[in-house]
């Protein structure tokens, strides 16, 4: 039986997904896996592919190979769970800090909980739930190394974020989970920020006094004064502190509310670091450059202008809240062309989201 073709055991079974395009040129994985018998086979098969293979069997020993033995993975490919003091998934977070470097990863795990979907896709990693099919996995190395090749920025790299900004900016985190925070205090701080936390509102107002640059990540849910609540007291107060507000619903109402009370951006849970850090880097950006501000509402009115009339229709009545079955009755056409109409609209403000969009209305100077 080849590796190619074998059944990894109690994890894996083949399938017949292809991978045509996807070769592989001779880069470094690192696969950590307790299972000694999965953890050879994987070896063995990704050989046979062509990588380099480095193999762990917990967290603590990969990460030995990495800082002290010299390891250079390209990509690493982990169980979650993992014996010993750190799991798969703080190992990674740790390699790619050790390395100053964001290589892809995978993480593969039986627990399919929203909490570990969450934090998995906070960290920019790939999640495969067992049993997983054995080409998957080699489908999805081959496609995130094809990436990593084609790409000639890497947007999490430490100092792609505006690091004269970061020295210098304070990063407020507001949210009622002591987990996330702790977990955006340990990206922020890797990335250059200096960063308060607190659970409620009222703590934060308690704490705060303007001062040096500084952005607000607020989630819009919070026991006792809510986040978008927050935006109206400071604003009401004068203070126009970039904020980039986070929530963990899709309402199109949330997302619009906070950018009228003044928030530079909405983001939704689960996010990658990626996202959070580009968010709060434009938002200091802003606050700290009129001319880029400036420029950025240009663009957006440009973006705006561009929208047909039934377009302009189709994108007021989405930023409402309206389902797309709600808006062809309203406008008298059909479901099918009110999804063309949101398409194109999204198309032409290259949003790739709801907030997105609103953001870029609100920039627009529009009424939504």
């Amino acid at each position: 039986m080849t590796p190619e073709s074998a059944a990894l055991p109690g994890a894996m079974h083949p399938t017949d997904q292809s991978t045509q395009g996807c070769t592989a040129n001779g880069e470094m994985i690192l696969v950590v896996e307790d299972d000694v018998e999965l953890l050879e086979l994987l070896g063995t098969l990704l050989k046979s592919a062509g990588y380099q293979v480095a193999m762990a069997k917990d967290g603590m020993t990969a990460l030995e190979s990495v800082t002290r033995g010299g390891v250079q993975p390209d990509l690493i490919l982990a169980d979650f769970n993992l014996p010993g003091a750190i799991n798969g998934l703080q190992m990674i977070t740790q390699l790619r800090m050790a390395l100053h470097r964001s290589m892809p990863a995978i993480i593969l795990t039986g627990d399919i909980s929203r909490l570990t979907s969450r934090d998995v896709a906070f960290e920019h990693c790939v999640q495969l739930n067992k049993p997983a099919k054995l080409k998957e996995v080699t489908f999805v190395i081959a496609s995130l190394l094809a990436q990593q090749r084609n790409a000639k920025n890497d947007s999490e790299r430490p100092g792609q974020f505006a690091p004269g900004i970061a020295r210098s900016s304070i990063i407020f985190v507001v949210d009622r989970d002591d987990l996330f925070r702790h977990t955006i205090r340990g990206v922020l701080e890797s990335h250059g920020y200096a960063v308060h936390d607190y659970a409620t509102s009222e703590a934060f107002l308690a704490d705060y006094a303007p001062g040096p640059p500084a952005c607000l990540l607020i989630d819009a849910h919070l026991p006792g004064m809510e986040g978008v609540e927050l935006l109206h007291q400071l604003r009401k107060n004068g203070d126009d502190l970039p904020a980039v507000v986070i929530s963990g619903s899709n309402e199109v109402s949330i997302a619009v509310d906070a950018m009228k009370a003044g928030a530079s951006d909405f983001i939704e849970k689960p996010f990658g670091r990626s996202e959070m850090l580009q968010s709060i880097a434009r938002a200091l950006e802003h606050s700290q450059d009129a001319n880029k501000k400036l420029a950025w509402m240009q663009e957006a009115t440009h973006c705006i202008d561009s929208l047909t009339l039934r377009q302009r229709q189709v994108m007021d009545m989405v930023l409402a809240g309206f389902a797309s079955k709600h808006i062809a009755a309203q406008l008298g056409i059909s479901q099918r062309t009110v999804e063309n109409h949101r398409a194109a609209v999204m198309t032409r403000t290259h949003s790739k989201s709801i907030p997105a969009l609103a953001r870029v209305a609100l920039a627009a100077d529009l009424r939504v």
